[in-house]
Formats: structure tokens, sequence, C-alpha cells
């Protein structure tokens, strides 16, 4: 008689056509004999030698513990001292100077940023200043064409309106190079330098946590567990502070050469300002041209966008 076929789950115990032996199906592909039903036999236990790729895989999975392990202890340090700092209960580190030019800076980018908000809605509204002018020479021209008793009087209308819109153009071209740079300064110089001041600060809380810790370990008994943990937290403590040195310094570099770029970027858009909106409202086109090759501010690139109507005419 053929054994039996049967489809089971693995370590379920599987007989065949014989009522003598009994097999148990296990995960690797091989079975283990129970012998005859009822004789009380049990399965020796076997275990499969580790292949490489299992060394691999526990390597890898150890070196993601003690990742997550030295996370975890980092976290809470900080987290201890930010509190206790919070609380009144801990000392912290402080450079009284570096604070004070971080705290300038902070404000002078808001401030900066209100400038850039008002510098965008006096563009918005140039623009729209722009088309209506735009329209408002079409019309008269047009008029000029189909009233011959006004003819001359809305054609140097037209003509006023025109050229109105042409210094209206040039006037953009200036602000809107005003915005660019000033975004530029905003959004770019200042925010890596903040960037920067946040990386010191977390060095500085770390730094603190740290010293704080191997100042409990030096206060407490000397064993030899203790002598261990104290020349360990020593050397923890010392490449944090090597941390904090040097991001202090890179702030005071950085604060510095801000300062100094701020200054330069600012003499320049302030000249630029001031000269382009004299210019436009006092009527001198010739001066508000003048203004936008000192500075080197192209209107248009050529092939850009189509020309516009002032330059079809």
């Amino acid at each position: 008689m053929k054994p039996a076929l049967y489809l089971v789950a693995m370590g379920a115990p599987v007989m065949d056509s014989s009522p003598q032996r009994c097999l148990v199906v296990y995960e690797r592909g091989w079975c283990q004999e129970l012998g005859p039903l009822g004789s009380g036999r049990h399965p020796s236990h076997s275990t499969t030698p580790a292949g490489p790729g299992d060394e691999v895989a526990r390597g890898i999975a150890g070196e993601k513990f003690d990742i997550v392990k030295k996370w975890g202890i980092n976290t809470y340090k900080c987290t201890k001292q930010l509190l206790s700092e919070r609380f009144g209960r801990g000392s912290r580190t402080v450079d009284l100077e570096l604070e004070l030019q971080i705290e300038l800076l902070r404000e002078t980018k808001r401030k900066y940023e209100s400038v850039l908000q008002l510098g965008r809605a006096l563009t918005a509204h140039l623009y729209s200043l722009l088309q209506t002018q735009h329209a408002l020479g079409d019309a008269f021209a047009d008029l000029s064409q189909k009233s011959p008793e006004l003819q001359e009087e809305f054609g140097y209308n037209a003509e006023t309106q025109k050229l109105l819109c042409k210094n209206g153009e040039t006037l953009l071209g200036a602000v809107n190079f005003f915005v660019s740079s000033i975004n530029t300064l905003v959004t770019k110089t200042m925010e890596d330098t903040l960037m920067t001041v946040k990386q010191y600060e977390a060095a500085r809380l770390e730094y603190d946590a740290y010293r704080t810790d191997l100042e409990e370990l030096s206060l407490g008994p000397r064993d030899a567990g203790t002598r261990g943990r104290l020349e360990s937290a020593q050397a923890t403590f010392q490449a944090h502070r090597d941390k904090y040195e040097k991001l202090r310094g890179d702030v005071a570099i950085k604060l510095k050469f801000l300062e100094e770029n701020k200054i330069k970027v600012m003499h320049k858009q302030l000249l630029l300002f001031h000269n382009a909106v004299s210019a436009y409202f006092a009527g001198n086109q010739k001066q508000l041209e003048q203004t936008l090759q000192q500075f080197n501010i192209k209107l248009r690139p050529p092939g850009a966008e189509k020309p516009s109507w002032l330059e079809e005419q």
C-alpha cells in the first residue's frame, strides 16, 4: 500500500500508511521520526550550524543596537539637563558676549524680514500701477484716432502714460533687484549662520549634561567599578567639550563675517533704492537709467520673454 500524503503545518505530526511510525515535519525541511506510536520516545533536538550570512546579520543588528543605545543615553542626559536648567536646579555655561551677538542677529533677522515683506508688497503695487497705466495709455491712443476734435489732448495724455510706464518699468527693475538682494541676505546668509548657532546651542547642552554627570560621579564613592566609569565619563566629557569649543569658535567667525557682508550689501542696496525712487518721482528719466547702469541691473535678459508694448512702438 502507498503511503498517504498530507498538507500539514510546520511541527505537526504526520502519519504514513503504516500504523507503526509517526513523523514530525520541522521548519528547515527535515523531519524527526517518533518511532512506533505509544512507545514514549521523544525527538532528539538537533541544531543547524549558523552560516556566514547569519553572523553578518547579527553583527549589523548589534551595531544598530549600540547606536540606538548611545542615542537613548544622550537624549536622556540632555533632557535631564534642559529640565534642570528651566527649573533653576542646574548650572548652565554662558558666553555673555556671544549670547548678546546671537540675540542681536535674531532681532536683526526679524526686522529684515519685515523690510523684505514690505518690499514685496511695493513690487506688487508698482506692477499693478504699470498695468493700469499701460491700459490707460492704450485707451487714450485709441480715442485720439477716433476723436478728431480731441486728437491732440488724447495724444499727449497717451504719450505721458507711455513715459510713466517706461520709468515705472525701470523703477520696478531696481526694486526687484533690491528685494532679491534682501531675500538672499535673509534666507541664505543669515539663515546659514543661525543653523551654526543651533548646532552650537545643542553642543552646549550636551557639554553641560556630561559635565554634570562627571561632577556627580566625582563626588561619589571611589572603588574599582566607579574608577572605570569615571574614566569613561571623563573621556566622553572631553569629546563634548572639544565639540562645544569648536562650534563656539565657528559661530564667532560667522557672526563677524555676516556683519561685514551685511554692511557691504546694504550700503549698495540702500543707495540703489534711494537713487531710483528719487529719480522716478522727480521725473528724471536719464538719472533713473543711469542708476540701473551704475548697479549693472538689466531689466530683461535677451529672449527671456516677449518684448513689452513700449519696445514695439
